[in-house]
């Protein structure tokens, strides 16, 4: 299973929220690019990086979105306000391994899909649930899909990934977001990758038992040291196989 270690701007800043809650941001007092050369560094294959500021039709985290493309040492995967074909093509061409999209996709799914056979294994579909319902426009609009058939409306699209996010739950309950992220996984034709789960070693260790999860997004917890980079990782990892012993 794959780990994504997680940077989220704000302002130029890595912040992490409550429930989507841009008012009340935690900021963390550390060094954008430097964070990310420790991901690369502590052997992530991935990154994931969310700019809130765009979410919200800001621009003013390009030029650092675009140094940590450059510099961060490992493939960025890449969400917020990516809401046109423009957008992430403009992402794609600057070096980005992947662009997260929702919002346009809940809008406009043919887009989507066929921007998906365009750039395959370069889209990340974007599910985040709230009270049963997909959100939009930065998790502040309810929109008219069940996640169900948000999922089931691009059939065999060939998503990098399907990144789902249970809002709702948002850490207070594990067992019911797993169950969400469960039953979307054995409806999907994507591999599945969760958000907002992962506060342990232990929630690693449940994750990889489900079927079609290719990976988990770790970022609070990072920022919080409740797990090391280097823990998550080695977590994620298969465990041996049993060896018969020859006598």
């Amino acid at each position: 299973m794959m780990i994504y270690p997680t940077m989220e701007l704000l302002d130029g800043r890595c912040v992490t929220l409550d429930k989507g809650n841009l008012d009340a941001p935690m900021i963390w007092h550390v060094d954008p690019v430097e964070t990310a050369k420790g991901f690369a560094e502590a052997g992530a294959e991935w990154m994931h990086l969310t700019d809130f500021n765009a979410l919200q039709g800001d621009d003013s985290n390009q030029a650092l979105v675009e140094d940590l493309i450059r510099t961060a040492g490992l493939p960025i995967q890449l969400g917020g306000g990516i809401r046109s074909r423009e957008q992430a093509e403009y992402w794609i061409e600057k070096g980005v391994g992947r662009v997260v999209i929702g919002t346009m996709a809940a809008y406009d799914p043919a887009a989507v899909a066929e921007l998906a056979k365009y750039y395959p294994d370069q889209i990340v579909l974007a599910v985040d649930v709230w009270q049963g319902q997909v959100m939009t426009e930065g998790w502040r609009k309810a929109g008219a899909w069940t996640p169900e058939a948000f999922v089931k409306a691009f059939g065999n699209a060939p998503f990098a990934g399907i990144l789902v996010t249970d809002i709702d739950s948002d850490m207070s309950d594990l067992d019911a977001q797993l169950g969400l992220i469960s039953a979307l996984a054995s409806e999907a034709h994507s591999p599945v990758i969760a958000s907002g789960v992962v506060r342990s070693a232990d929630d690693i260790s449940r994750l990889k038992y489900l079927p079609n999860i290719a990976g988990a997004l770790v970022g609070r917890a990072l920022f919080n040291k409740t797990i090391t980079l280097e823990e998550a990782l080695a977590t994620a990892q298969p465990d041996p196989e049993p060896v018969a012993e020859f006598l």
